[in-house]
């Protein structure tokens, strides 16, 4: 990491979230900004983009804010390079294969709701297909 600091609009334009949002989540503790300008605005690092990215990833996978905390949290122990017990990395490592199968669930079900949809819009397609007027030749 080059050490380069983004401001919050930055930010927003690499993660496609809004600035409310980024706000939104700082206020509940997701996200923290690394560091503040002289005229205090919010300053971010690549590393701030990436947990934001995973914050972004789970959210339509409806993660609630609770265990995107949790995750976080588990993944900045096992990143920290803290000489962790053999029992609490274990346990570290327990709580991020949990929330990669619940993922993993949620994933294929929505893989089910978007065959049905591309079904029932193939539907309504053959529907309006069968019911256009004839072209007059």
């Amino acid at each position: 990491m080059d050490g380069k600091h983004m401001q919050i609009g930055e930010v927003a334009a690499r993660t496609e979230l809004s600035l409310r949002t980024i706000r939104h989540y700082e206020e509940t503790g997701l996200i923290v900004p690394s560091a503040r300008s002289q005229g205090g605005f919010r300053l971010y690092t690549e590393a701030d983009v990436a947990r934001l990215m995973v914050i972004r990833r789970m959210k339509p996978l409806g993660f609630t804010l609770d265990q995107m905390r949790d995750l976080l949290d588990a993944t900045d122990r096992l990143d920290a390079g803290d000489r962790l017990g053999t029992d609490e990395r274990e346990a570290l490592m327990e709580r991020v294969r949990t929330y990669r199968q619940a993922a993993t669930e949620q994933v294929a079900m929505l893989r089910v709701q978007l065959t049905r949809a591309e079904d029932f819009a193939a539907t309504l397609g053959a529907r309006l297909e069968r019911n256009a007027p004839a072209d007059p030749a």
